[in-house]
């Protein structure tokens, strides 16, 4: 899959301090894990969250009247949405909860500001505290606005809404958990095909080639476990997404997982990691969580990118508990080579079977 923002979105670097990700997810009823935050009138906003909690943040320019705005996501949902008058070169603050089990911080500010998203840079001072400078921000008429204590202590980490312990991921075939079989209907879902090859990698590794022959291989161990597993394609074919969708609804699946491949520019190599997605069911959440433990398991080095919610429409428009795992980055120096490698894709195999068995057992 390849990473491209949309035209007048980008994201805010992230500071130096690397904040842990976590390896579960959130259910709609997760606290949100921002606790305190201050726009002072210095311009510099500073925020006071839940430990090891990942943030978002994202810029978008004045256009057909409405002023530029920065907006942060956070974990966990907001007990209640508001808006608050801003000063100055401010025109608003809200919070809401733009997904079930998040929440949004928006500043929006008046249309003649004019601001360099370069110059803006979400920075982690601590595991609980963050700062975001407003550079080049005129501070005249800016009053301070905020909620919450900066001040206090955070005690103790950020814990998801959903715990999965950790377990190892089989060497073959016969370390894998065991289900009830003829009960459970899978549909696998290997992202692109055809003429759409996904993402293209390093010497031309290819999205499309990577997913296929993983997923051939998780249906086919699936099914010695007694599991039916339907494909939304099985061989290099083009399939658009409804078809996907639609296949997957009509045979009442148990779970729905697509698989791909990450990417983004081939200068940015340095760029490795492992992420799974679901869109807002609890019960997906839990399915991302399970196979993301086991994909890091056969990935040691691959930073841990998390479990995060997503609005791929294959996630999003499915009737069952669904996820879309990033199995690593073709452009990237560590993981391209492990997804051109045959012994690989069979253990990645290994793993998102095995987390798809360990739901199961679960969903019983």
């Amino acid at each position: 899959m390849i990473l491209a923002p949309s035209r007048r979105l980008s994201l805010l670097m992230v500071g130096a301090l690397q904040i842990p990700l976590f390896l579960a997810s959130l259910p709609v009823s997760a606290a949100s894990a921002l606790a305190a935050w201050a726009l002072g009138s210095d311009g510099v906003l500073l925020l006071r969250t839940a430990k090891g909690a990942r943030l978002e943040a994202f810029f978008q320019s004045a256009d057909r009247g409405k002023g530029a705005r920065v907006w942060i996501d956070f974990p966990g949902e907001l007990s209640r949405t508001r808006t608050l008058r801003g000063s100055g070169p401010v025109q608003a603050i809200r919070l809401g909860k733009p997904t079930p089990g998040s929440t949004r911080l928006v500043i929006e500010f008046e249309p003649s500001i004019d601001l360099d998203p370069a110059q803006l840079k979400l920075v982690g001072t601590s595991p609980d505290r963050w700062r975001l400078s407003f550079k080049g921000l005129p501070t005249r008429g800016l009053r301070r606005i905020g909620e919450g204590d900066l001040t206090a202590s955070t005690s103790g980490r950020w814990t998801p809404g959903v715990s999965i312990s950790p377990t190892r991921t089989p060497i073959n075939a016969s370390g894998l958990p065991k289900v009830s079989r003829g009960r459970y209907r899978v549909v696998i879902d290997p992202g692109h095909g055809g003429p759409d090859p996904g993402a293209i990698g390093i010497r031309g590794l290819r999205e499309k080639d990577v997913v296929l022959d993983v997923s051939l291989q998780v249906a086919q161990l699936l099914e010695a476990q007694g599991v039916q597993v339907i494909m939304t394609r099985s061989a290099d074919i083009d399939v658009d997404l409804p078809p996907r969708v639609a296949r997957a609804n009509r045979v009442g699946a148990t779970a729905f997982v697509s698989i791909h491949a990450n990417a983004i520019s081939m200068s940015r190599q340095e760029v490795n990691g492992i992420e799974t997605f679901y869109f807002s069911d609890p019960r997906s959440a839990k399915l991302a969580a399970h196979i993301q433990q086991q994909v890091l398991n056969v990935s040691p080095g691959s930073p841990d990118r998390g479990v995060r919610r997503g609005r791929f429409f294959v996630i999003r428009r499915t009737n069952m508990p669904s996820s879309l795992v990033e199995t690593g980055f073709v452009t990237g120096r560590l993981d391209s080579p492990r997804l051109a490698s045959a012994a690989h894709r069979r253990r990645l195999a290994l793993a998102i079977a095995t987390g798809i068995l360990n739901y199961l057992q679960g969903a019983r």
